[in-house]
Formats: structure tokens, sequence, C-alpha cells
């Protein structure tokens, strides 16, 4: 485990650049950390680090989004709204879990409960992001 402070967005950006880095297809990197904690801008510097060039804005409407455009399928998932619901489909995220892309999971905790860790996914990295004021952040970096 490592744990390191950044002092801007873009030094956060640069940290998940770093682990980005060395993922492969069908890594799932899960994200923790309270409201303003920095989870979306964490993905965004990992996404732009795999080629990402438009926008990597936060799922938290739509539970995810795609971003084809890199070297790699990226799925960026925010299950935050998932909290409570019986997940009566168990394949619910399978897709976004796919072997052939990265998947980047913000609140991990409030997945279906029948999943807890996200079924077989392979979980390459827990991230938890603590917010220490202004633009300052701890990020935690397991695995």
């Amino acid at each position: 485990m490592a744990a390191t402070e950044t002092a801007s967005p873009a030094e956060t950006e640069a940290l998940a650049a770093q682990l980005a880095r060395r993922l492969t297809p069908g890594d799932v990197v899960l994200v923790s950390g309270e409201l303003g904690a920095g989870k979306t801008t964490f993905v965004r510097g990992a996404a732009r680090a795999l080629g990402v060039q438009g926008p990597v804005t936060s799922p938290t409407f739509t539970i995810a989004r795609r971003y084809e455009d890199g070297r790699v399928p990226i799925s960026h998932l925010d299950l935050f709204r998932l909290e409570g619901l019986d997940a009566e489909e168990p394949d619910l995220l399978a897709d976004e879990l796919a072997a052939d892309r990265i998947a980047f999971v913000e609140w991990p905790e409030h997945g279906p409960p029948t999943r807890p860790d996200l079924g077989a996914a392979r979980i390459a990295a827990r991230v938890r992001l603590e917010h220490l004021g202004a633009d300052r952040r701890r990020v935690i970096i397991e695995g």
C-alpha cells in the first residue's frame, strides 16, 4: 500500500497516470472516497494516460460511461445510485467489466449486494482518496 499527498488536480491526475501505465485489458480499479474527494479527477488522469482525448466526466446519472478512443476501451462506472437495489440482473455490470477493457469503478461499496466485490472481476488496484482541504488529497493505492 502506498499513500501519496497531492496538492492539485494535475498532481492527482499524474499519480493516476502512473497507475494506468501498468494496467492491461480485463483489469478493474476500484476508486473510493467521499463526495468531492477527487475520484473522477483520478479516473480522468488514468484515462488520459491510456489515450482518451475527449471529456472524462462522472457517470453518476448514467451508471457507466465508455471511452473507446484510447489505446484500450475503458469503462468508467459510478455505483453510488445502485446502493440498496436488489440486483435482479446478476450480469448488470458484465459488459462494463469485460476482458477486453479496463474498468474504473467509483463507489464500489455501493455495488449490487450479490456481487460485493464485483463478482469474478480481476481487481488490479484499490484506490482511496481523502480530501485534505483546498486542492490537497491523500491518495492511497493498494495493488
